[in-house]
């Protein structure tokens, strides 16, 4: 049997390495151009990438130390769902929260969040 490894599964680290070193352009590298971010079930929050953009400006200016810890991963085609742990700051707010991420053409197209 042979196994393959889902390509998404490397430009969801990407994306999450850049999140935590708070690289905002590189970050946005990973979004289609009409990505949709919404909460689980949710309406839309963000529906492009400049919106998504100008939301993590805005929250890596406001949690300047925030990182997101990496608990669980899973993938299927063109789904991956990683569990995260997010501090906020050495000390501050945390919480757990899932992101599904739902790819096409080897970008991000939308993010699902369950917190």
């Amino acid at each position: 049997m042979t196994v393959q490894i889902n390509p998404n599964i490397d430009i969801a680290q990407k994306q999450l390495d850049a999140y935590n070193a708070q690289d905002l352009d590189t970050y946005m590298t990973f979004f289609s151009d009409d990505c949709v971010v919404s909460g689980l079930n949710g309406a839309p929050t963000e529906t492009s990438r400049d919106a998504i953009k100008a939301r993590y400006a805005k929250a890596f200016a406001q949690f300047p130390r925030n990182k997101a810890v990496l608990k669980n991963r899973v993938a299927v085609g063109n789904t991956v769902v990683d569990h995260e742990l997010v501090v906020r700051a050495p000390g501050g707010e945390q919480f757990e929260i899932i992101a599904i991420y739902t790819f096409k053409d080897g970008l991000i197209g939308r993010v699902d969040f369950a917190k």
